[in-house]
């Protein structure tokens, strides 16, 4: 009995032991954590490279997210398992970075502050190739020249003020000019654009702070003598020589702001936001929004540069004008007007005419005409009543379209709201010797809501005549009363003007299906959307857009 009991005290003992040694052996570590250890520089510009530290991050870049205070995300340039290289983009704000690797996510405890950036001023000519990068902000004074055979490259982010009068010698307000035979590649992304903007402090910028955009080119156009540029720029529209597939580089992903002004005291010496002179269709024109120009947000002068996704926000003139032979196609295009700001010469969603090369306005242009083709647009000019009065600007507002002197202007599957007009055809010369198919005006598609006269005739053209041509069953337009502006199902924020502006139609709004697509629509350029007006079910305009510029702090 003593031996059974020294034996099972033994294996006990044995066993404890065992016990023992296995807890003590068991000294696992736990599984790494994803972690931020360290942010290096920790305060920096955007535009600049930082690295962040930490562990487990992995080696794949697509798989990384790198995320700035102010809802803003970097795509890291490199990334490896202890270290991720990422620029700081355009938007971001002081506070915590927080890193996401596949459905992880680690927030740093401290603070990544944001710093004012350099100034580099810009004046004069630009005579070698030259890159712009985010992490300065470039100021412009005067008229500043990029010269034939230069090109200016300016990277995602980059800031660019334009100085008023005051800054410059000459009196002149900035305006950067890209001549005929130079290029600009201002190539931004959705989530960093490139801005082009006021010198002035945020809450004191204002329609026309400086001149603007021109970029000018040798395409084709209908000037039978030589055009000499507006506002005392170098540069003319010369008959010979034209290219229609001339290349003048990119704009994608690029606000234009405050610009637009009257450059001298000479009659037509305004400056658009953009002003495009014969840019040929090798020129790229993408995600460009223009707001609180002084004069028109976009002018074509001649030219068949293609554009899509357009924004003209608060213009105080013209939203689209196109002249001269302009015959390129856009799809894709949104204007938003302040109902209380209009131009003197009464300020319209389209303009559009040839303003013969003769030097008169005839009606009788030279080939090519102005023939573009815009397909996809909404214009909001008021959800009011329509107004002529003046009130905040120095004139009131006029019609949605205003089509005259001889233009073949084409619009298809596109909604016009709020103008105390909707559609004006100026001239006998500007309706089409036939409503066939095909005309050189086809105008499809198109609804017209909530104007006080829907469709006139001027100049020459009788009102039965121009609604005769409007209201032909074939081309399937509409008007849409007042009293009825709702069925078409807008978005209840569609014409804030307080930077929440929201443009998706409702569920089952008529916008949603519908378009047409024939004759000059049917080219290949165009993507055959269903819907009516800019908008189906996806936001293009969002990220990259602007909707309340005034008080955006540009010096970070």
């Amino acid at each position: 009995m003593q031996l059974f009991k020294r034996v099972n005290i033994a294996i006990l003992a044995l066993f404890s032991t065992g016990v023992m040694l296995t807890s003590c052996n068991n000294n696992e570590s736990p599984a790494p954590a994803l972690s931020i250890t360290g942010i290096n520089p920790a305060s920096a510009p955007v535009g600049t490279d930082i690295t962040i530290s930490g562990s487990e991050f992995g080696t794949s870049t697509s798989a990384v997210t790198v995320t700035f205070t102010g809802n803003v995300s970097a795509t890291p340039k490199a990334v490896t398992a202890t270290s991720i290289t990422a620029t700081v983009p355009a938007g971001a704000q002081d506070g915590p970075i927080t890193v996401k690797v596949g459905d992880k996510s680690v927030t740093s405890s401290t603070n990544f502050t944001l710093t004012a950036k350099a100034v580099q001023e810009v004046s004069g000519r630009i005579t070698a190739d030259q890159t712009w990068s985010a992490d300065k902000v470039y100021l412009l004074k005067g008229y500043v020249y990029v010269n034939s055979g230069v090109t200016l490259t300016i990277k995602p982010g980059t800031i660019i003020k334009g100085g008023g009068k005051e800054l410059d010698a000459n009196g002149r307000a900035a305006t950067l000019i890209i001549n005929k035979g130079a290029k600009i590649m201002a190539e931004g992304t959705e989530t960093q654009p490139i801005v082009f903007t006021s010198s002035k402090a945020a809450g004191s910028r204002s329609y026309g702070d400086w001149g603007g955009v021109v970029i000018a080119g040798n395409g084709t156009h209908n000037q039978i003598t030589q055009k000499d540029f507006e506002g005392g720029i170098e540069g003319s529209l010369t008959p010979g020589n034209l290219v229609a597939t001339d290349n003048s580089g990119i704009l994608k992903y690029v606000r234009i702001e405050f610009a637009g002004v009257a450059l001298s005291s000479a009659a037509n010496s305004e400056i658009n936001g953009l002003t495009l002179y014969g840019v040929g269709s090798g020129t790229t024109i993408d995600y460009v929004q223009v707001s609180y120009s002084g004069d028109d947000s976009f002018e074509w002068f001649g030219g068949s540069v293609n554009a899509k996704h357009l924004v003209a926000y608060r213009t105080w003139d013209d939203d689209f004008d196109t002249d001269f032979g302009y015959n390129g196609k856009v799809q894709y295009a949104l204007a938003l007007r302040d109902p209380e700001v209009a131009d003197q010469s009464g300020s319209n969603g389209f303009e559009s005419d040839n303003q013969s090369g003769d030097g008169t306005n005839s009606g009788v242009a030279p080939e090519p005409k102005t023939s573009p083709v815009f397909a996809n647009v909404s214009v909001f000019g008021t959800s009011g009543t329509p107004s002529t009065a003046t009130i905040k600007g120095n004139g009131g507002f006029q019609s949605a379209m205003h089509l005259r002197r001889a233009t073949s202007l084409s619009v298809f599957n596109s909604v016009f709201a709020g103008f105390p007009e909707g559609l004006r055809l100026d001239n006998t010369t500007t309706l089409p010797s036939t409503v066939g198919s095909p005309s050189s005006m086809q105008i499809r598609k198109v609804m017209i809501a909530n104007v006080n006269t829907d469709v006139r005739g001027a100049n020459g053209l009788t009102d039965e005549q121009a609604k005769t041509f409007f209201n032909t069953t074939a081309f399937a337009n509409q008007i849409i009363a007042a009293a009825n502006v709702s069925t078409l199902g807008l978005n209840d924020s569609n014409w804030k003007l307080d930077g929440t502006a929201s443009f998706l139609p409702k569920t089952g709004s008529p916008l949603l299906s519908g378009a047409v697509w024939a004759d000059k629509a049917s080219d290949s350029f165009f993507t055959k959307e269903n819907f009516i007006g800019a908008f189906g079910t996806t936001n293009w305009t969002a990220n990259w857009t602007n909707f309340n510029p005034q008080q955006t702090n540009y010096d970070k």
